[in-house]
């Protein structure tokens, strides 16, 4: 049995260009990986009667074809001719809906292992390009560096770790509600400014994260997709006034949320951070702290 740690992300920027003649849009996004994660298991199934994908999961309305592990394993399985097939087991720990990558991340670690599994049959080429299939930001996925990502999100370029996040910490939090991705694109059009954003943000702030400090890089910081949500959904937008006004080095939504990520100095600073937002709405969201 293989074991395999599937870590998310958030949206250090993300800027909508405009929309695509295929439906989709055009962004630059800068990504970093967070050590919050799902668990997955792979095992073999050579000789079983029914060979092909089993998958299971602790929660059982993710648990279906429609999937991304299940989809991700059946396009490896088809794509490398493999005629065995493959239990999957997904404990879910990242919250749904989040904007956080999760199902999106489980489908690349699938990609990785299932092709480590049976002895790496496809390039890592074929691979991204199953990815990208798959979804916009699971190519982001395949690798675990820091990534300014373009087109629709599929194109990944790799950065060094940023200087100016050296011994950082995350503080991630979820209010207990989801928000649809494709509602956040669909009203994002309601919005021309957000809607039809000035490439070159995304290079600029990872220049400053790699040869500044963040007091230059803070102003930076970006989500074209928060215009919507903060109309809908008015408290993301005090998480973040409290998050700046106790500490946080910077405070945003990630992808189409609803999670609001805080960056903070150290682990025990945002630890603090963390006991005070739940002093001020509670505790019945989910939080997690994670080192940079």
């Amino acid at each position: 049995m293989l074991q395999k740690k599937s870590r998310c992300k958030v949206n250090l920027l993300l800027n909508i260009l405009g929309r695509r003649d295929d439906g989709f849009h055009e962004l630059e996004t800068l990504l970093h990986p967070v050590d919050v994660c799902d668990d997955l298991s792979f095992q073999k199934t050579a000789g079983a009667r029914r060979p092909g994908v089993q998958f299971s999961c602790n929660e059982p309305r993710l648990s279906g074809p429609d999937n991304l592990v299940f989809r991700a394993a059946t396009k490896f399985l088809d794509a490398a001719t493999i005629s065995d097939g493959v239990k999957i087991h997904l404990e879910k720990r990242i919250p749904l809906a989040a904007g956080l990558g999760g199902g999106s991340s489980n489908a690349a670690i699938t990609l990785l292992a299932l092709n480590e599994l049976f002895g790496r049959p496809l390039p890592p080429a074929r691979l991204a390009d199953i990815a990208a299939a798959l979804g916009s930001d699971v190519p982001f996925f395949l690798q675990d560096a820091p990534a300014l990502a373009t087109g629709r999100g599929e194109k990944v370029s790799p950065l060094e770790n940023f200087a100016a996040l050296k011994g950082a910490a995350f503080l991630l939090i979820h209010p207990g509600f989801g928000i649809s991705t494709a509602w956040a694109y669909q009203n994002l059009g309601r919005f021309p400014k957000a809607f039809r954003g000035t490439a070159g943000r995304a290079e600029r702030l990872g220049r400053l994260l790699r040869t500044g400090g963040m007091k230059a890089a803070r102003k930076e910081f970006y989500n074209s997709l928060e215009s919507p949500a903060f109309e809908k959904f008015p408290v993301l937008q005090l998480y973040q006034q409290f998050l700046l006004a106790n500490g946080a080095e910077a405070a945003l939504m990630s992808g189409s949320g609803s999670t609001t990520f805080a960056l903070a100095k150290s682990v025990p600073a945002a630890e603090a951070l963390a006991e005070k937002f739940k002093g001020q709405f509670g505790a019945n969201g989910w939080t997690a702290v994670a080192a940079i």
